[in-house]
């Protein structure tokens, strides 16, 4: 709902006014008390009589008249606050009027003021609250919104299609030499994308096959962007003879990496990787046989067997395929469908005998889709049960049974949108802003959410934190597929179903709450919309649809690569992401952005230092640099507001760097409340300022490479302090006395040269660590030897390109150990058998390890499966004439 978060994100300006230290503007308290009690009231008004959506024509008008209403409070606002400080910036500030502002701002609450006595005159009148009285139209896809987690290592639950997947997995791994197309063909939510991800993932699929890769086409598909994706999922053929011209032209691969590649260069490296090997690939959810045409010569028949699985919607896009078998899904039947609506609502609880019938009459309503069901069960999920509340439900879906299979679908998924409570819907709605298939990293969509405004603070919590938990709601609605989690449980990729985006997409445009820029038309009506979203990149905006963006709102957010000499309706954003490039004043191109939350910058050129200016940005929360070359000076001291800062791709590369100053004198009352994370920082030292200054840190990656004595300079002994840190990367040239607080949860460490004895003291204890990721050279000796009652929590251990020799341990050493990564280690020469015993151990992963290594683990995958357990998985990638992917 946008009116609902326009009003929250009015409360989000005036909290910043008051609570910041250097606050560019002050607001009257009568009008700062006056605002208040009005918004608070109109949120009251909105989560009470606007429960769940479903709007008739004057309840839209509500809608949109309180929506602007707290729109023009911002204009107003953040206007005066934008030049006030433009006139600062040039030390001119006689020009600016207190007056005019004030007086801007009374008429605006005036108008606020209007609305809400109509609504009180309104609710007068209302003998009981707004409930559900229509339901709108959506569309659905394949991507099947009833998984609660597709990840390419775990099987996703299916119902009623076991045998539909065994005899695929049949003509899969069996039939002929020569290469074959299987189709999967169904309607939308008939889940052909859930039975593909099934087989792709299947221990037989993955043993039979030397390579798997998966590809998303969809409507608008781009054929480069195809072979990227496939190539990246394709391991380079080495042979072990070829070790040292490898390393020697390491340097020169890096920098051709970083060139764009064509089409056709692509596609010949991905043919010259698929000759002589039997691959698998799953081309998902195709439109038209043109995005197989543009790339079918690079998959080479190599007569061994190789398969190609493409699931799509068109009956007759299958049937252009040579194919000698097909599939097209069907329907669920009665019970399947009662089943998967039961396991979705109740999870392993039964159906309470009064809400069976109803319950009942609810599935059949969905006639055999696998996405209705699992979306409307969703749904009720979290509603009462009772007859009663169920009871409007059925009423609903009666209303809607006899429409085609597509529309019914569709309105089935808008009834799910339109029930959920007014504060998740623009974070539901905030998602139309991704592609089609665009998977979602979960760490940047919450920084996004943060600064857009519109998240309700929750006592206790920060912002992202918020955002998350929203995140994990829609996930429990099934209105999101979670494509990854971290080592440690918590959600990290994110996608949302096709069908389910028209949904916001809709819904978005009506309440003009985002518009999504698409490269087949240009933009009508774009002026009210306080958020764009493009796909363009800079050079491809045609002249008409920069005319048209000159023309719109004051927009807050621009997501995406905007064109440069955008007019001045763009000097209010908050949200913007730009490319740096030689040429720019960025001292003036900052000093456009003072309005700023949080800035995405990619550095293709040009920006060679954080200019002066950003101490402008009075709201400045976020700033991301994607740079794998520079170290920048940043001054973050006097920024009290600054939640998050960090450099990307740093840490792997070598460079991409912050050096941040020590904080002076006059600055050791300015406490850093909001920070965050800060990332990746180059030999910060922690004396007493310096802790002073972040109590609050959760995310730290530091850098100390080429400075002697560490730990006499640097400190890293007082790391301990900082007892709300919870993610910590250390790349150092040598240090002996770091400590850490027994608050972390992740620990990377890189050259540290610790002793494997240390772990006793500074690591194994510590009681919440669930990642621990020890790279090259963390630790010297030949002999690691563990203790009972350490690594109490840890899931995750990686150790790479380190000189172990002989590793003494126990399993109930690691008791909840989940992952074992070893990479590069070629003096270890076993893994301990007692590994294999740990009850919660699912995969060991080695990377370029020994022979006699890797046997060890094949030993204990085999010594489980005589014990029983067959969810063990071993996979190894080793080097010679041909590289393999294990999985036993």
């Amino acid at each position: 709902m946008a009116a609902y978060g326009a009003l929250v994100s009015v409360m989000h300006i005036i909290d910043q006014i008051q609570t910041l230290p250097n606050s560019p503007i002050s607001v009257d308290q009568n009008q700062v008390e006056s605002l208040t009690l009005l918004i608070t009231s109109l949120q009251k008004f909105l989560e009470s009589y606007f429960p769940h959506g479903g709007y008739t024509e004057e309840e839209d008008v509500w809608e949109s008249r309180i929506a602007e209403a707290a729109y023009e409070v911002e204009d107003v606002i953040e206007s005066y606050i934008v030049d006030q400080i433009r006139a600062r910036s040039e030390t001119d500030v006689e020009h600016i009027s207190s007056l005019e502002f004030y007086q801007g701002l009374e008429k605006v609450i005036e108008n606020m003021n209007l609305i809400k006595i109509e609504i009180d005159e309104k609710m007068v009148l209302q003998d009981q609250l707004h409930i559900v009285k229509s339901v709108n139209t959506a569309a659905a896809d394949d991507d099947a919104a009833w998984l609660r987690s597709v990840s390419a290592a775990h099987k996703v639950t299916m119902v009623g299609f076991d045998d539909v997947l065994d005899q695929m997995l049949d003509k899969i791994t069996g039939g002929g030499l020569k290469r074959q197309i299987l189709p999967i063909v169904g309607m939308g939510g008939i889940g052909k994308t859930t039975l593909a991800r099934n087989i792709y993932v299947s221990p037989l699929v993955q043993q039979h096959f030397d390579v798997c890769a998966w590809s998303a086409i969809s409507q608008d598909y781009n054929a480069r962007e195809i072979l990227r994706e496939i190539l990246e999922q394709v391991p380079n053929k080495v042979d072990k003879k070829d070790k040292e011209k490898k390393k020697k032209k390491k340097e020169k691969k890096k920098e051709n990496d970083r060139k764009v590649l064509s089409e056709d260069e692509l596609g010949y490296k991905l043919y010259k990787r698929l000759i002589g090997r039997r691959y698998f690939m799953v081309m998902d959810d195709m439109w038209n046989i043109e995005a197989w045409d543009r790339v079918r010569r690079f998959f080479p028949d190599n007569k061994d067997g190789s398969r190609i699985v493409v699931t799509t919607r068109l009956s007759n896009l299958g049937s252009q395929f040579n194919y000698s078998y097909g599939l097209d899904l069907k329907f669920l039947d009665e019970d399947a469908s009662w089943n998967l609506f039961c396991k979705t609502v109740f999870r392993d609880e039964a159906c309470p005998l009064e809400l069976e019938n109803v319950g009942k009459n609810i599935v059949k309503g969905c006639k055999g889709l696998p996405l209705s069901v699992a979306v409307i069960g969703g749904l009720l999920s979290k509603s009462e049960r009772t007859k009663e509340s169920w009871g409007l439900f059925e009423n609903n879906i009666s209303s809607i049974v006899n429409l085609d299979d597509n529309e019914r679908c569709l309105q089935i998924l808008y009834m799910s949108y339109n029930n959920l409570p007014v504060h998740l819907k623009p974070c539901f709605l905030y998602f139309g802003r991704y592609g089609e298939d665009e998977v979602i990293r979960l760490s940047q969509l919450n920084l996004e959410l943060a600064a857009e405004g519109f998240l309700k603070p929750i006592n206790g919590k920060s912002l992202e934190e918020v955002a998350e938990k929203y995140v994990e709601e829609l996930v429990d609605r099934n209105l999101l597929i979670v494509e990854k989690h971290h080592h440690y449980g918590k959600l990290k990729w994110l996608k949302m179903h096709d069908l389910l985006r028209d949904v916001c997409l809709r819904e978005a445009r009506k309440l003009r709450f985002l518009y999504v820029l698409e490269k087949q038309s240009i933009p009508e009506g774009i002026y009210p919309y306080r958020r764009i979203a493009s796909s363009f990149q800079k050079w491809e905006y045609p002249t008409q649809l920069i005319q048209s963006l000159k023309s719109t709102a004051p927009v807050r957010s621009f997501l995406g690569r905007a064109p440069t000499n955008l007019s001045n309706n763009f000097r209010l954003l908050r949200v913007s992401m730009f490319e740096a490039f030689p040429g720019v004043d960025y001292e003036k191109n900052f000093l456009e952005r003072v309005n700023s939350h949080l800035l995405f910058i990619r550095v293709v050129d040009g920006l060679y230092r954080i200019p002066s200016s950003i101490s402008f940005l009075w709201n400045l929360q976020t700033m991301i640099i994607h740079d794998t070359r520079r170290n920048y000076a940043f001054d973050l001291w006097k920024m009290p507001q600054l939640r998050h800062i960090g450099i990307i791709t740093g840490w792997n590369n070598g460079g991409g760097t912050f050096n941040v100053p020590d904080p002076l004198n006059d600055e050791e009352d300015m406490v850093m409340e909001n920070l965050q994370s800060l990332y990746c920082v180059n030999n910060l030292k922690f004396g007493a300022g310096v802790l002073k200054r972040i109590p609050n840190i959760k995310t730290l990656k530091l850098y100390y490479i080429g400075i002697s004595r560490v730990d006499e300079i640097c400190h890293l002994e007082n790391i301990c302090c900082l007892q709300k840190l919870e993610s910590l990367g250390i790349k150092c040239s040598f240090t002996r006395h770091v400590r850490f607080p027994d608050s972390l949860k992740k620990l990377t460490l890189q050259y540290t040269l610790l002793r494997w004895e240390d772990m006793k003291t500074k690591i194994g204890l510590l009681p919440h660590l669930q990642v621990l990721k020890l790279k090259t050279s963390s630790f010297m000796g030949f002999k690691w030897e563990t203790l009972e009652d350490q690594f109490l929590n840890l899931r995750f251990l990686l150790i790479h390109c380190c000189d172990l020799e002989c590793w003494i341990t126990d399993s109930t050493h690691f008791p909840r150990l989940e992952h074992l990564h070893l990479g590069h280690i070629e003096t270890l020469r076993e893994i301990p058998s007692c590994m294999g015993d740990i009850p919660t151990l699912k995969s060991i992963k080695l990377l370029r390890c020994s022979d006699s290594l890797v046997d060890s683990a094949r030993k204990i995958k085999v010594e489980q499966e005589e014990l029983g357990n067959e969810d063990l998985r071993i996979v190894t990638s080793y080097n010679d004439s041909k590289l393999k992917r294990d999985i036993y």
